[in-house]
């Protein structure tokens, strides 16, 4: 029996989720009177023992044990022939940790995490044609090596490292140009290192979450949005859309709120804190650590006790800065930026950067 799946990172792969398959169904013959066996999940360890369907779901979710190749503890003899041609390996030649953990973030986002039913009918509910092809082309950059021979970076690792550190010191996207231009030159023929900035952000739109471009009416009247998209001039106040060649009088920059929302869910470690407010938060009377520990909040509770009672229930506070309402204001502005800050987080995490969505 070939088991290369075993090793396969990609936890959302057809051969990953045939191998567990397989795996089931070897396992059935062994089980005891109620449907019991070892889990030979990354968290179980074969220590734990779960009823068949946890087990076929751990192993979809926290992954097979890499070393686990002899099935011995689920009544296989101590020997079995492997078929030639069949190595096992731990993990390919350019995965490390960080690999692991970038693995596991591409995982989170494609949404492998509840168990409803088979892989492949969760993908093809929770993820159109064109979006599986983009986490597949995000899984081959992430098992690729820089170039050939190359053990400490997988193309995407680089790239995403190479971003950070851009960002991080506030290179300009010439100065960033030129040292990318540079590497590609330096390292060995082949290489993955992009050659432009362009080719590094087509790359990386994939992995994250990007945002729409709307045209407003230059006096603010409407957006050019929904049945007004293709309009070239303002249903309100009859002036033209653009100031010259397509170009608008101003933009805006709308970052989608329900897929953000989702991502929160779609991560383990993310989704657990969407529900401290109700599970972990300890109460005490006189104390206010939390927007959950005010009267406000308590209040909302009571008159819609059914969204009170699912603690997913996402709970919202907006923050704005530059508006000029109504223009009953002498100060203009030309960005006006609103923020959405998820409450159901604890305190730690409600005001990270990283959890704002704006």
């Amino acid at each position: 029996m070939d088991r290369r799946w075993i090793s396969n990172p990609d936890r959302l792969s057809a051969e990953y989720e045939k191998g567990v398959g397989e795996f089931v169904t070897f396992v059935r013959g062994s089980l005891d009177v109620q449907g019991l066996t070892k889990c030979p999940c990354n968290r179980c360890m074969n220590r734990e023992v779960h009823h068949i369907d946890s087990v076929r779901y751990h192993l979809l979710i926290y992954g097979f044990l890499k070393d686990y190749i002899h099935w011995t503890e689920h009544g296989e003899q101590s020997n079995p022939q492997v078929p030639l041609g069949s190595p096992i390996q731990d993990t390919p030649p350019c995965m490390n940790d960080q690999d692991d953990e970038m693995a596991e973030a591409l995982r989170d986002a494609a949404g492998l995490a509840y168990d409803i039913g088979s892989s492949s009918d969760l993908l093809s509910d929770m993820r159109p044609p064109a979006e599986q092809a983009r986490y597949d082309k995000l899984f081959e950059e992430l098992h690729n090596p820089l170039y050939d021979d190359c053990m400490k970076f997988s193309a995407l690792t680089f790239i995403v490292k190479l971003m950070n550190v851009k960002f991080l010191y506030k290179w300009s996207d010439r100065s960033f140009m030129a040292l990318l231009k540079l590497l590609h030159e330096a390292l060995p023929v082949g290489n993955r290192c992009p050659r432009t900035y362009y080719e590094t952000r087509k790359l990386l739109c994939d992995v994250g979450l990007g945002y729409e471009h709307i045209d407003v009416c230059k006096h603010d009247c409407t957006l050019f949005y929904n049945e007004h998209k293709d309009d070239d001039v303002c249903p309100i106040c009859g002036v033209s859309r653009f100031v010259r060649k397509k170009i608008p009088h101003k933009r805006l920059r709308y970052f989608p709120i329900t897929p953000r929302l989702k991502r929160l869910y779609s991560s383990k470690h993310t989704a657990r804190a969407m529900r401290w407010h109700k599970e972990q938060r300890l109460e005490e009377v006189g104390k206010l650590r939390h927007p959950a520990d005010g009267e406000a909040w308590k209040k909302f509770d009571s008159l819609y006790p059914e969204f009170a009672g699912d603690p997913r229930s996402v709970r919202m506070g907006l923050a704005s800065d530059g508006f000029n309402l109504f223009s009953h204001m002498s100060t203009s502005y030309s960005m006006w930026p609103v923020i959405l800050i998820p409450y159901n987080l604890p305190p730690w995490l409600t005001m990270h950067r990283s959890n704002l969505l704006g």
